[in-house]
């Protein structure tokens, strides 16, 4: 994100490339403040205990001095010390008990590993930022060209995971948040290559802070921004887990969404057409909470008041104010009520891989609601089964094809998760017509196109003209079977129209 319309992104890291909560950490909620901008966010004075944590943006590169962090491409640490007194309002929040949180890279200027090319020295650039302001979490916001640049997300985590065991093998923590630009269907191939590119460099991540805003094209007519951003929450939880496995790491979904952080840019986004609202925050606070996401940002905490009234257009996304009639509601408290956990506890957990329970994952048909999975079987669209204690609906025509194969986008699967077997179930009957309202099917007889049979109380229609073919073969070969089974909704019309009539002033 750039100044006016950013959200950063932290990495939270440790050594080991394995994957779930040796202590499980509670969620925490910290704005974004743009330490540059005009007029200077006193974020060392919090009005409520919603900005007692706060992540600082951004540090970046230095213009002609590369390796060299700075604030924004305008101060350089010491720089920022003297003109915006900015370490000693750090250790004042600091000192009331706070916590501070750096954000590198965003939207304008470059991240360091983008043009810092030799990682022991980007390696202490970042633990310059580190041990100046004495911090356990950093987040690493990447986009546009810096996301694109592969070579410079390697040697970030090359950088990264040098810094972390160094740091662990000192008795220190560090926490390292990767923020991502995301649409309603989760990250995009950018961002895939760069979660899986830094756990490869054995970078341990905290966790994945998706970027939920501004869209553009990627919004739906007629969804909403809380809708899609729920939407962008559960499908890179997905990926995340898909990525994980990829890496031979099986982390459970309550680890993953505390894996998960979410921040929306509060009030008018950067896209005309998209205003994140105050009761879309109470919304995602809600669901952060019921889901367990480990984190809750915003961006930000400068832009949490309502415009002046010399300001001329709202439809431009403002630095300073959020573009909306706030009355005395501020989106930091609304988005982090009863989030009370802190970053520095999250820093200090250490992810490893999580047993797979074979018993659980066993399906008996008898506790079941649809049929188990079948290899050989054929499904089309709209049915559903069971794998692996979880209930999947096919989304079309298919075969052979494992309903919770790990694919990172939910394109490539004919499979759509609906929720867990639930404790109880039995099988669900399958509707089916009055026996009667069809002829038996027979081999000995043959049958024209759009002719209807009963097989073994279930009807089916006839594709084309058949003799001796069984109904039977419909659901393993559909495509080469004569047979097609009646539908749910076929079912229900035809025993419908096979109701008595009631009488005239018969009462039901």
């Amino acid at each position: 994100m750039a100044t006016g319309a950013v959200v950063a992104g932290a990495f939270i890291g440790v050594q080991q490339l394995t994957a779930s909560a040796e202590m499980t950490p509670q969620s925490w909620f910290a704005g974004y403040a743009d330490v540059t901008a005009t007029p200077s966010f006193a974020f060392e004075s919090p009005a409520s205990k919603a900005g007692k944590n706060v992540v600082l943006s951004f540090i970046v590169s230095t213009p002609g001095d590369v390796c060299t962090p700075s604030w924004g491409a305008a101060y350089s640490l010491a720089e920022a010390a003297n003109s915006l007194d900015l370490d000693r309002r750090i250790a004042r929040l600091q000192q009331q008990g706070g916590e501070v949180a750096v954000s590198f890279g965003g939207q304008a200027n470059d991240e360091l590993a983008t043009n810092c090319t030799n990682v022991t020295e980007l390696a202490a650039a970042y633990a310059s930022v580190i041990d100046r302001y004495q911090i356990s979490t950093i987040d690493v916001d990447v986009e546009g060209t810096n996301l694109t640049n592969r070579a410079a997300n390697e040697r970030r985590a090359d950088a990264l995971a040098m810094l972390q065991k160094e740091r662990r093998a000192s008795g220190k923590e560090l926490a390292v948040w990767l923020t991502l630009p995301v649409a309603p269907t989760g990250l995009d191939q950018n961002g895939q290559f760069a979660v899986r590119d830094t756990l490869a460099k054995k970078v341990d991540l905290a966790g994945v802070n998706v970027m939920t805003m501004d869209y553009g094209s990627s919004l739906s007519p007629g969804t909403s921004e809380l809708a899609a951003s729920t939407q962008a929450l559960v499908a890179t939880q997905r990926q995340l887990g898909v990525i994980y496995r990829q890496a031979g790491v099986r982390l459970s979904d309550k680890t993953l969404w505390s894996k998960i952080g979410v921040t929306p840019m509060i009030g008018q986004n950067d896209v005309e057409a998209e205003v994140f609202t105050l009761t879309a925050s109470s919304g995602l606070n809600e669901f952060a909470r019921s889901h367990g996401i480990g984190r809750v940002s915003m961006w930000s905490l400068n832009r949490d008041l309502t415009c002046g009234s010399n300001y001329v257009t709202l439809k431009i996304a403002s630095d300073s104010c959020s573009g909306i009639n706030q009355g005395k509601a501020k989106f930091a408290q609304l988005l982090s009520a009863s989030i009370t956990g802190s970053p520095k506890f999250s820093a200090a957990v250490v992810t490893t891989s999580e047993p797979v329970d074979g018993a659980l994952r066993k399906d008996d048909p008898a506790t079941s609601p649809y049929a188990i999975w079948q290899n050989t079987n054929s499904y089309l669209e709209g049915t559903k089964i069971v794998w692996h204690h979880s209930v999947y609906q096919a989304k079309w025509w298919t075969r052979g094809q494992l309903p919770d194969n790990p694919v990172l986008n939910s394109w490539e699967t004919p499979w759509l998760l609906v929720g867990p077997v639930l404790p109880g179930e039995k099988p669900i009957a399958v509707p089916t017509v009055p026996a009667g309202t069809y002829p038996d099917w027979t081999g000995l007889n043959s049958y024209e196109k759009g002719k209807r049979v009963l097989f073994d109380g279930a009807p089916f229609e006839a594709k084309w003209w058949n003799q001796a073919e069984s109904p039977a073969a419909a659901s393993a070969n559909p495509d080469s079977s004569p047979w097609v089974p009646l539908t749910v909704v076929q079912i229900k019309e035809v025993a419908a129209s096979a109701a008595p009539t009631p009488l005239p002033g018969s009462t039901n």
